[in-house]
């Protein structure tokens, strides 16, 4: 393998040589408009998880989970810079896959390729059970299998339909996401401040931040405690350099959601937690019995907020099962095309969709979905365990890879460096530091998130090993054709 990437030019699929041209027969098509992935640049962040899983991190840190926030949104917004450098450079659709390939050797390409390709198709078991319950709620007539059954058909279908299908959808569903949290961040300070007309809330400034026990009031080691809580609500902030490779302007739209990672973070997640734990003490009962989100809306007098939140989560889980359909996919046909997959991954119909890898990735998502509802404690906790670490994995690998294609791209293509990560190679270096630390301290914390850590070690190791035999058959398959000849 050659440590040198192919480089790309515009409507070119990925960087390996021999494809078609994105609007050629075999090759993805540039379906996806600016629009679409300047909206799945800034949706991409924001997961179900950021309303779900927020009161467990305020509980656990009080109003210091802000930094355990700041923490990881800052080791986001760096792995994102690193991938943004070699993204702009250089778009495919199998993103940090397809450079770890080329930088570090096939085995890491197809290694981590595939461990990002099991999170998602757990995750969508994940977001099609949560999604199922909401809707069962709300027609119980339905059973919830059928619901899961229902949405998965549905965003199934929109993703065979064209790449630009999934754009519209995820423009529109990102696009509730954001609107909600950009008009709770201002209602929600407008109160906090009391200069909303008709709050209930008395509006205490930021006294809620120190006068329930302090800033810190289970002490400094809480802050790691949130940011294990918290770390995991980040990914997919990576997505938007998978799908760049099927936009009409791919090295544009990798720059400006580069760029624009450190807002996104700042507003939508920092900017968040800080109205919920500015109207209420952070040790309250309505936060732990009601979600965070819903207790804060409900402190201002907002009517019907638990359904308000509902429909906002459900959007946010559509959003997630959407994206991650199209992420595993987009993931399969770069394997696919690199020989790392299936053969059959690799081609696209005529609407220019890698029809094959979307139904595989959704064939192990329906089975995901059965083992959720039939053994969800046994079978289905384990696949949810051992895919737990993978996001951590897939931000290492990014920064190791970057480390390597730095020196790469400045001697092949100097020209496509228009994205450069800080302080190379410094904050690179320290970015690995502070990843390897969360997963050391994982370990030391027992319980699931030990479990995790050692479960998709475990994984990776397995695949990792089926890499390196398939590596080591294809060398030995040249070397005998080379001999014959």
């Amino acid at each position: 393998m050659s440590a040198t990437p192919p480089t790309m030019t515009k409507g070119s699929t990925t960087g390996d040589p021999g494809n078609a041209p994105a609007s050629g027969g075999d090759g993805l098509k540039a379906g996806l408009k600016n629009r679409h992935l300047s909206m799945i640049a800034i949706g991409g962040v924001i997961g179900a998880g950021l309303f779900v899983g927020s009161a467990s991190g305020i509980a656990a840190a009080g109003p210091g989970i802000l930094i355990s926030y700041a923490l990881v949104g800052a080791m986001v917004v760096f792995v994102m810079r690193m991938l943004g450098e070699m993204a702009a450079a250089n778009p495919t659709s199998g993103s940090f896959s397809a450079y770890a390939d080329k930088a570090l050797g096939r085995w890491a390409g197809f290694t981590i390729g595939w461990l990002y390709w099991f999170f998602w198709v757990v995750v969508l078991a994940v977001e099609a059970t949560a999604g199922a319950k909401i809707l069962h709620g709300w027609v119980p007539a339905v059973p919830q299998w059928g619901w899961a059954l229902i949405v998965m058909v549905v965003l199934t279908a929109t993703n065979l339909a064209s790449v630009s299908s999934y754009g519209e959808f995820e423009f529109w569903f990102a696009g509730i996401k954001v609107v909600a949290i950009a008009a709770f961040v201002v209602i929600g300070l407008l109160a906090v401040f009391g200069v909303l007309p008709g709050s209930d809330n008395p509006g205490n400034g930021f006294d809620f931040l120190t006068s329930h026990g302090g800033f810190l009031p289970h002490g400094p080691g809480a802050i790691l405690t949130g940011v294990l809580m918290v770390v995991f609500s980040f990914m997919g902030s990576e997505i938007v350099t998978l799908a760049a490779g099927e936009s009409e302007d791919p090295q544009r739209a990798v720059t400006q959601a580069t760029n624009s990672v450190i807002w996104r973070i700042g507003v939508f997640y920092l900017g968040s937690i800080l109205v919920v734990v500015s109207l209420l003490p952070w040790d309250s009962k309505e936060i732990a019995e009601k979600g965070s989100y819903v207790a804060a809306l409900d402190s201002i007098g907002i009517p019907h907020a638990g359904q308000i939140m509902n429909v906002i989560v459900l959007t946010a889980v559509l959003s997630c099962l959407n994206s991650g359909l199209y992420t595993a996919s987009r993931m399969a046909f770069s394997l696919g095309q690199r020989g790392d997959a299936p053969k059959v991954f690799a081609k696209v119909n005529a609407r220019g969709v890698p029809a094959a890898a979307i139904l595989g990735s959704v064939v192990f998502g329906f089975i995901s979905v059965g083992f959720n509802y039939l053994w969800p404690d046994t079978v289905f906790k384990f696949l949810l365990n051992s895919s737990g670490a993978v996001a951590l994995f897939v931000w290492l690998v990014i920064c190791i890879t970057q480390l390597k294609m730095r020196g790469v791209i400045l001697r092949e293509m100097p020209e496509k460096l228009v994205v450069r990560m800080w302080l190379f190679p410094y904050l690179t270096w320290a970015t690995i530091g502070m990843i390897v630390f969360v997963l050391g301290y994982m370990v030391v914390d027992g319980g699931d998130n030990r479990e995790q850590v050692l479960l998709s070690t475990l994984v990776g190791v397995l695949v990792l090993a089926i890499g390196l035999v398939l590596d080591k058959r294809r060398q030995a398959a040249a070397k005998a054709v080379t001999a014959a000849e």
